[in-house]
């Protein structure tokens, strides 16, 4: 699995001449192992294994403790059975006949079960492992990098890095097998296209490819044939551009070095950790301070803070998910380090302080010369968390801020990520994602209290979001305090940009070892299998299950969550299906009610020590399935506000909405000759999430209804509530999703669902499904309200049948004045929408958060 803090890029040396390594007065020197790129071979990241730390390392997007190489070993199905019969077996009756036979029968099953078991959609487990190409000895080494004006991180003119300097490629002959090599070689899965003719402005320095033939399989442009390297009669005017997809190679990282061009050397480094060294910080979680080490050759070692800078431990807390930094005291890590002579780097680091990654940052000048670092000690940091991180006297971890902040981060499957909204004149907003980089990501993750962006996401990859686009072509600087601070183009000026390009980000978080203390057991695939949780009980720490009842899509989010493992697809309250390790059948968490975004499932209420499950663990404990994507149903506010009237309607015509309870109470004693008033709308719901929405019913258990001649797929999909201004409910309507479909989709995007002939029911993501005013049961039966101002309030999804990457935006309010005749509808608005004073003035729901929990 990739590490989230291995270090990549290769990193540049000055020329500064390496004289043979001795030893120092105060600790050994780590000789050179620095070699000529030619004889040096790319490092195979698919062998490396985890180390096993004192504290946390990190595995895949978040940290695990204590994992094993054990853990990371996949088996192969490559053993036949004619291969275990051709083994030389001792007498039947020995137990030494017998162990090896099971374990070999093991280990095909093992091996059928990797193999077998892993369904479309879900990664396999060596998809996170990338193998470095090995490049010939005679290649040249070149680094590329995307360049330009007025463009997303994935596009650009393509700049070439060769002996000492940067320069372009000329666009003659240059296809989409060339970009195709340039994407894979950036990181990127694939090409989109190839803009010749200098469209993103003209490169400056030299020509280094005219004529470039690739046949799309190459490891690097370098291999690709050309007139040579640096052989051009092409003009700036020709330089080459691509735009590459979004998707990135899983466990990618940057092969070829950019070396100095005198000395030849190319410096690569497996990985980076804050070991903690006093004892008081050993026991902190998150690990905050300690020494820097950085692990070369297979071994750990310091660096030396004789050239160390506050914005090289900016950079360092940023990569492992703190926000800022802090002075530490000195004193006490210079009397440790003369009482255990430290193992340093060879090399000291230069960096401006607005690196994403240590890995981004210049090595600054070689440490072997004059044997450097006498008088200094190994760099430590002391590093800030964020205030989600910080734990307090009285409340533990906060799950809240206690101001409302001018960025937010929506849609996100964990923490620390998300498409990034930001409030303006009291009203959310989206950023276009135009020029949005690491830079301005890393803005906007600092100031929600995490470290540097990971990630700058866009094409709305994390959902579209609703309302303005606030911001466009943003440029930070990297030190802002706010992304608000930074350069951009106000939205009226945003030509061209829609929620097709909403921007998003990755942030770095610190490692909380709560993935640690949760598994999920007995799946057929990582996706899925019965909840298990890590208790203390009696002293000692016990694996045990946790009560089914009442387990609901809540709780399942935070555990999908907790795990990395995505969005949460179905809660199930029996796992007999999934059986799990015996020894872990014990229920040791029990009454568990989550808000849906907590971090860990510890977080949620629960019984404590006390467990009470009448009905027992086994069988019956939770379970969960997870999924890398989920939908988002969004309501159109200016639908129900454009379409609102009133109708009365005789009460003989009524008849199956009465049947399905979509009148006041007080209309069963009226007769059939009598009216009743209803407040009609329409109401357009939007999927502008990641996959489609469906029934959690399957359609063998949709329910027929006589009356409407349709199938009932959810029980209960939408709430109507009319509020008085305090917020009590005065009259109240609901409607039976008969029918889920795609009236409507956006451009390019073609319908799946349709209800006709008992079709498929489910919102298709860039469609809608709008439910027409003439409709039974799209109205509240107002007959009883009397004239006055109330609220009008409209909730879709309300019990949580179906998960979805953000429920909050699942409200529409709205405020209503009816005057016994008339009815107006005005200020209609998306909840969560808007600043927290405007939200004031609409009693009522604050979000999807229904009461029935």
């Amino acid at each position: 699995m990739k590490t989230a803090h291995q270090i990549p890029d290769a990193w540049r040396i000055p020329p500064n001449p390496a004289p043979n390594p001795t030893r120092g007065s105060h600790f050994l020197l780590a000789q050179a192992r620095a070699r000529p790129p030619a004889a040096r071979a790319p490092c195979k990241l698919s062998r490396l294994r985890p180390a096993r730390l004192p504290r946390f390392h990190a595995t895949r997007e978040t940290y695990r403790l204590g994992a094993s190489q054990r853990d990371e070993r996949r088996l192969k199905p490559h053993r036949t059975q004619k291969d275990l019969l051709d083994i030389t077996m001792p007498p039947r009756w020995s137990l030494q006949y017998r162990l090896p036979l099971l374990a070999c029968m093991w280990c095909l099953c093992q091996a059928q079960y990797e193999y077998l078991l892993y369904p479309h959609g879900y990664p396999e487990p060596e998809q996170d492992h990338y193998t470095p190409p090995q490049i010939p000895a005679d290649v040249p080494r070149i680094q590329l990098r995307l360049a330009g004006e007025k463009r997303k991180h994935n596009e650009g003119r393509v700049e070439v890095y060769y002996d000492g300097q940067w320069g372009t490629v000329c666009d003659d002959d240059f296809n989409h097998h060339a970009a195709q090599v340039v994407c894979r070689e950036l990181g990127y899965a694939n090409a989109i296209s190839v803009l010749p003719s200098a469209k993103y402005g003209k490169g400056e320095g030299r020509i280094w490819f005219d004529n470039v033939h690739c046949t799309g399989k190459e490891s690097t442009l370098a291999q690709c044939g050309s007139n040579g390297i640096g052989v051009s009669d092409c003009k700036h005017s020709e330089d080459v551009g691509v735009v590459c997809s979004d998707k990135r190679i899983p466990g990618f990282r940057f092969l070829n070095s950019v070396t100095n061009n005198i000395d030849h050397l190319t410096i690569q480094v497996e990985d980076a950790r804050i070991k903690p060294i006093l004892a008081s910080y050993r026991k902190r979680i998150p690990v905050t301070e300690g020494y820097v080490e950085v692990k070369d050759g297979g071994k750990w070692k310091q660096i030396c803070d004789e050239e160390w800078t506050p914005m090289n431990s900016r950079v360092i807390c940023g990569m492992f998910g703190f926000p800022a930094e802090k002075k530490y005291n000195a004193r006490v890590y210079k009397m440790f380090a003369r009482r255990k002579p430290p193992s340093y780097w060879d090399f000291s680091v230069n960096c401006t302080g607005n690196e994403a990654h240590l890995s981004s940052c210049n090595l600054g000048r070689s440490m072997l010369t004059n044997n450097t670092c006498r008088q200094g000690i190994p760099v430590v940091v002391s590093c800030v968390p964020g205030r989600a991180f910080a734990p307090t006297p009285l409340s533990g971890y906060r799950k809240a801020f206690r101001h409302e902040p001018l960025v937010r981060l929506k849609g996100g499957a964990v923490v620390g990520e998300g498409r990034v909204e930001v409030l303006k004149n009291g009203e959310w907003g989206t950023i276009c994602d135009d020029r949005w980089n690491l830079v301005a990501a890393t803005v906007v993750c600092r100031e929600l209290g995490f470290g540097t962006a990971k990630e700058a996401l866009s094409g709305g990859q994390l959902g579209q979001g609703m309302g303005p686009v606030h911001m466009n072509e943003v440029q930070c600087t990297g030190f802002e305090k706010s992304v608000t601070e930074c350069v951009f183009i106000v939205d009226k000026d945003s030509e061209g940009c829609n929620h097709e390009e909403d921007a998003g980000v990755r942030c770095n978080v610190p490692a909380m070892g709560f993935q640690q203390r949760l598994r999920l057991s007995g799946g057929r695939n990582p996706f899925e299998g019965r909840v298990e949780v890590l208790m203390e009980r009696n002293g000692s720490m016990v694996w045990g299950t946790v009560c089914g009842e009442g387990w609901s899509t809540m709780e399942a989010m935070v555990v999908c969550r907790q795990l990395g493992l995505g969005y949460a697809s179905h809660a199930f309250q029996e796992t007999w299906h999934w059986p799990g390790l015996v020894s872990a059948d014990g229920v040791v968490m029990s009454g568990v009610r989550c808000a849906g975004t907590e971090m860990s499932l510890s977080h949620c209420l629960h019984h404590g020590e006390h467990v009470n499950c009448p009905r027992g663990g086994a069988r019956y404990s939770a379970g969960v399935t997870c999924s890398e994507t989920a939908p988002d149903l969004v309501l159109n506010p200016q639908v129900v506000e454009q379409t609102t009237y009133i109708e009365d309607r005789p009460m003989f015509m009524l008849q199956c909405a009465y049947e399905e309870n979509c009148l006041a109470s007080t209309s069963s004693s009226t007769p059939a000759n009598s009216y009743r008033r209803l407040l009609r709308f329409s109401s357009q719901i939007h999927n502008n999430g990641q996959s489609d929405f469906k029934p959690k019913a399957s359609r063998e258990t949709w329910v027929w209804h006589d009356c409407h001649r349709h199938y009932h797929s959810m029980e209960v999909f939408t709430y109507y509530d009319l509020l008085s201004l305090n917020g009590s409910k005065v009259a109240e309507g609901h409607k039976a999703s008969f029918c889920l479909e795609d009236s409507e989709c956006d451009e390019g995007i073609e319908k799946k669902y349709e209800c006709a002939n008992f079709g498929e029911q489910g919102i298709t993501v860039g469609c809608w499904d709008t439910y027409r005013h003439d409709i039974d049961c799209q109205w509240v039966d107002i007959t009883d309200v009397k004239p006055g101002d109330y609220l009008f309030q409209i909730v879709i999804n309300p019990n949580y049948e179906v998960a979805e990457s953000d429920y909050t935006n699942n409200i529409v309010k709205c405020r209503t004045r009816y005057d016994g005749h008339r009815i107006w509808m005005y200020n209609c608005h998306i909840g969560g929408s808007v600043s927290g004073e405007t939200e004031e003035l609409f009693p009522g729901l604050l979000n999807n958060q229904v009461t029935h929990r």
